[in-house]
């Protein structure tokens, strides 16, 4: 399953479809967006994939006590989003940019909060011990590859932002609630993984 994962995210990404996946949550036309990537982190288990993801601190300014994939603002010193979404997990959760085989990318993913998202996905060896970053991360769990694949996971939800009503997903899993940018992202992988 693994080398027919790479290969699906090495295919040409095809464009979302309004009203399926969004791709975008419309931020306001009037800011400018804030370059930012994330790693989509798939530990290769003997048992099977999971994809891990982060919860993060309740007191972070932005998308507080979220769930979200490691990741953050692009830096000038970065070379590209890949760049970016390795030395964001690497501070975040202390994954070794070396511990990941980076395999392909997601369409980039604007959120209402004014930030483009580039989802950079990679393999990880099991093994990792994670080492999270006490002010930006509250925990580090993983869910498992096939729970994502399943199109019936999803649910889409409503609510209003700034006085306009929003939709968007939402992936059930135990003792998390993981909905919007993240699970958006998440539904974009599994239309790419459709064939795995």
């Amino acid at each position: 399953m693994r080398l027919q994962i790479i290969q699906l995210l090495q295919q040409a990404a095809e464009p979302g479809i309004e009203g399926d996946v969004p791709l975008r949550e419309r931020p306001p036309a009037s800011a400018p967006l804030v370059q930012a990537a994330v790693l989509v982190p798939l530990v290769d288990h003997p048992a099977g994939m999971t994809v891990l993801l982060t919860q993060r601190t309740r007191h972070l300014r932005d998308h507080a006590g979220q769930v979200s994939f490691p990741g953050g603002r692009v830096e000038a010193h970065d070379a590209d989003p890949v760049a970016t979404a390795l030395r964001e997990t690497w501070e975040e959760v202390g994954l070794a940019p070396t511990q990941v085989e980076v395999v392909g990318e997601l369409e980039p993913y604007a959120t209402i909060t004014g930030f483009l998202v580039h989802p950079v996905v990679g393999i990880v060896t099991p093994g990792f011990i994670p080492a999270p970053d006490p002010f930006e991360v509250e925990a580090v769990f993983e869910v498992p590859l096939h729970h994502v694949l399943k199109p019936g996971n999803y649910r889409r939800e409503q609510r209003r932002h700034r006085g306009e009503l929003r939709e968007y997903f939402v992936l059930d899993y135990p003792d998390f609630h993981i909905w919007g940018a993240t699970a958006a992202i998440l539904v974009n992988l599994r239309r790419r993984l459709a064939g795995a």
